[in-house]
This record gives structure tokens, C-alpha cells and sequence, in this order.
């Protein structure tokens, strides 16, 4: 365990959709930083972000001493510097916080959701955790619940996601799209496949030899691994024409028949998870009205008509702040917290 005196804070990707959240949610959620340290790639270098009423610089990421002393550096810049740089950010001392998809399946680096699998933490010999991905965030966030009712054997999810998922870029696309359609103009597509405004695309990533895709394995292999569990994970991922906060329908089924009253139960009082669901009153998470906001919100909880023991919900969450920044930021404070620095 370092002892030290103030808590020197690194973000790395500074200028990006999630590095630019890492900055709002440690000041939300008056994380003890005593320093920050920012940075980005050349073209980003110099640009200043304010934090707690200060002016910070953002510092060009090199292979040198610029760690030395940084405690916890939360990095969202692909998978590629992270790879890259992994042993400059960490032979000082600092642990890492990786946002990207480079090390989740690697068997000495732990994939930790805190409300799920938080004491994973105190397992990391590469002083590198990693971030899951936002689907699986959001989606083990909720499971977790159910699971503490009843062992969950298997499950099928269809996601609504957002094009904050594909960065700060994709949503300006999506945006500009609107406008050139408003404006009687051909739509610009340079992000996605396809246009994504008035559309919807059946392919997040790319496809894999099994015929899905490398997000929807993602989903299969991280849960498992999040949740220590033989859970079997089938999904299909969806891009929609939302800008923030992505949504899923799930199907579970549990050891054993659920009721109603239990899974709603365990919903309401899940940490991380809103209850949301009131068919009377139309009341139900909707993306729209939840961007920005920190928890799980389920709703639409039924029985599956065609399994006995199967559970159907509808859960939403923002992919940016629960799904990428907050996640990482929670995973630092449960550091802090057990002095595992």
C-alpha cells in the first residue's frame, strides 16, 4: 500500500466525450483529488479544461516520468494507448483505470462493476482495472439483484444504443445528419455504416466468425466474468438515433420461478438501480429523460409468457456517465475507501 499525503489525480484522453464526464463526475462527486493532471494526444495538447474554478493544461501523453506521484490514472483514449502505454502510467506506482476494451479479458486484470464485483479490486498485480463495456454495465448493474433472489442461468438482451457510445465525433455526426435532413440535404455518414438519423442499425462493431458481433461477445464474456458466473448471454446490439443513454430489453431466466413482488423488490432496493414502473401511468425509463443522470432505471417488469421461471424488463442508463466515467470514478472512490492504493 503507498502512503502519501495528497492524491494526485490523471485523466488520459482528457478531450474526449468520456474524458471531458471523467471531469464533471470527480467534481459532482467531490472526489479528494488534491492535484489533476490532464492528457491527450499532440492535437489536444494546450487546450485547458476548468476543474473546481482552476485552469488546467492539457499535457501531451509521452513515454517519460510524467506519472511519477500520479495515484490513480483514469484512461479513455482506445485500446491502442492503453496497450501502449500501460507501463508508463503504471511503473510509478499509479493504478489504472482503463476505459477500453484492451485488457477487460485478461486473467490478471480485474472487470469491476462496483454494485456487482467491487472486491475484485484488491486482485490487480498490474495495478490496471478495467472498465467494462457500457452495455454490460448497465445490464450486470440490474442482474445483480435478481441474482441475489435466485442464480440466473441465462439471458437474451436486445440494446437501444445511443451514439454517445461512439464518441464525442458520433454525436455531432448524428446531430448534423438532423439538421442536413431538416435543411432538404443529403446526409453526411462518416462514423457509421450507415445514416443514423430516422434509422436504425443492426450492427454495433464488427462481426465476428460466429455471426455476431464483437460488441454482442463482449456482452456474453464480460458478464461472466464481472458476475463469476456460468450465466449464458445472448445478444443483439442496435445503434439508434439517440443522442445519450442507452437502453435494453432483457429476458432472464432464474434457478427458480420468480414473483412479481420479489423482482420488483429487489429492483427498488438494488444498489445503482430506480425503479421505474408504473403501465398505468405510462411511466417507464425512457433515454429522453434520463441522460445525465447516474443510476440503473428499470421498468416494464413482467413475466415472460413462454418460461416459468423467465423474467422480462426494459432498463436505461447513461452510457457516458454510468456506462463509461462514473463507473471508473466509482471504482477509484471504492479504492480510496479500502486503501488499496
Amino acid at each position: 500500500m503507498r502512503i502519501f499525503a495528497a492524491m494526485k489525480v490523471a485523466i488520459i484522453g482528457a478531450s474526449g466525450a468520456v474524458g471531458q464526464e471523467f471531469l464533471r463526475v470527480l467534481e459532482e462527486r467531490k472526489f479528494p483529488a488534491d492535484e489533476l493532471v490532464l492528457f491527450g494526444s499532440g492535437r489536444s495538447a494546450g487546450r485547458t479544461y476548468t476543474f473546481r474554478g482552476q485552469s488546467v493544461a492539457v499535457k501531451e501523453l509521452q513515454h517519460n516520468d510524467d506519472f511519477k506521484g500520479v495515484d490513480i490514472a483514469l484512461v479513455s483514449a482506445g485500446a491502442g494507448v492503453s496497450k501502449e502505454f500501460e507501463r508508463t502510467i503504471t511503473k510509478h506506482g499509479a493504478v489504472m483505470i482503463d476505459n477500453s476494451s484492451a485488457f477487460r479479458m485478461d486473467e490478471d486484470v480485474p472487470l469491476v462493476v462496483p454494485e456487482v464485483n467491487a472486491a475484485d479490486c484488491a486482485h490487480a498485480p498490474r495495478r490496471v482495472i478495467a472498465n467494462p463495456n457500457c452495455t454490460t454495465i448497465q445490464m450486470v448493474v440490474a442482474l445483480q439483484a435478481i441474482e441475489k433472489l435466485s442464480h440466473i442461468t441465462r439471458v437474451h438482451v436486445a440494446t437501444y444504443q445511443a451514439a454517445s457510445g461512439a464518441g464525442a465525433s458520433a454525436m455531432a455526426e448524428l446531430e448534423e445528419q438532423q439538421a442536413q435532413l431538416v435543411r432538404g440535404e443529403q446526409p453526411a455518414v462518416a462514423k457509421f455504416a450507415y445514416q443514423l438519423a430516422y434509422n436504425l442499425i443492426p450492427q454495433v462493431d464488427v462481426f465476428m466468425d460466429n455471426g455476431y458481433t464483437k460488441e454482442e461477445m463482449k456482452m456474453y464474456h464480460e458478464t461472466r466474468k464481472i458476475m463469476h458466473s456460468d450465466i449464458e448471454v445472448s445478444a443483439t446490439c442496435v445503434r439508434v438515433p439517440v443522442m445519450r443513454a442507452h437502453s435494453e430489453a432483457v429476458w432472464l431466466e432464474a434457478s427458480r420461478e420468480l414473483t412479481l413482488e420479489e423482482v420488483r423488490e429487489a429492483f427498488a432496493t438494488g444498489e445503482g438501480l430506480v425503479l421505474m414502473d408504473d403501465p398505468g401511468k405510462k411511466e417507464y425509463p425512457m433515454p429522453l429523460f434520463l441522460a445525465g443522470k447516474d443510476p440503473v432505471y428499470v421498468g416494464r417488469i413482467r413475466k415472460d409468457l413462454t418460461n416459468p421461471k423467465g423474467i422480462s424488463f426494459w432498463c436505461v442508463s447513461d452510457q457516458i456517465k454510468k456506462g463509461a466515467a462514473l463507473n471508473a470514478v466509482q471504482i477509484a472512490e471504492y479504492l480510496v475507501e479500502k486503501k488499496l492504493l
